[in-house]
């Protein structure tokens, strides 16, 4: 049974900094692509940053040059750290992790395994 832990999250004022972990509970992190995806009450789960399967960064205009996604594969563990956050940047965070479907990496359905999310709040 493949677990998704994310930690890491909290309250910050604008302009500050997090970083938001997610532990795996097998070697999905090395095997897969991976993402963190974001999202606020009433509104869809959005892309954040991704990792490719060929090792290729992805980031939503939004956040590049402020968040960074990496990864540890010894650790089973994935890593976003954000700086300069926003009050837009307000939501549940998600990790994920999948084997793809062809499609683009911010769908959702690109994802087969998901965490229980953590909350970042920035005012």
């Amino acid at each position: 049974h493949v677990q998704l832990v994310e930690s890491g999250g909290g309250s910050v004022q604008a302009g500050g900094s997090l970083r938001l972990s997610c532990t795996a509970s097998g070697s999905i992190v090395g095997a897969n692509s991976v993402a963190w995806f974001r999202q606020v009450p009433g509104k869809a789960r959005e892309g954040v940053a991704a990792i490719a399967i060929d090792g290729k960064s992805k980031y939503a205009d939004s956040v590049k040059d402020r968040f960074t996604i990496s990864k540890d594969n010894d650790k089973h563990t994935l890593y976003l750290q954000m700086n300069s956050l926003k009050p837009e940047d307000t939501a549940m965070y998600y990790c994920a992790a999948g084997c793809g479907n062809g499609g683009p990496w911010s769908d959702y359905y690109e994802y087969n395994y998901w965490g229980q999310g953590t909350q970042v709040t920035v005012s």
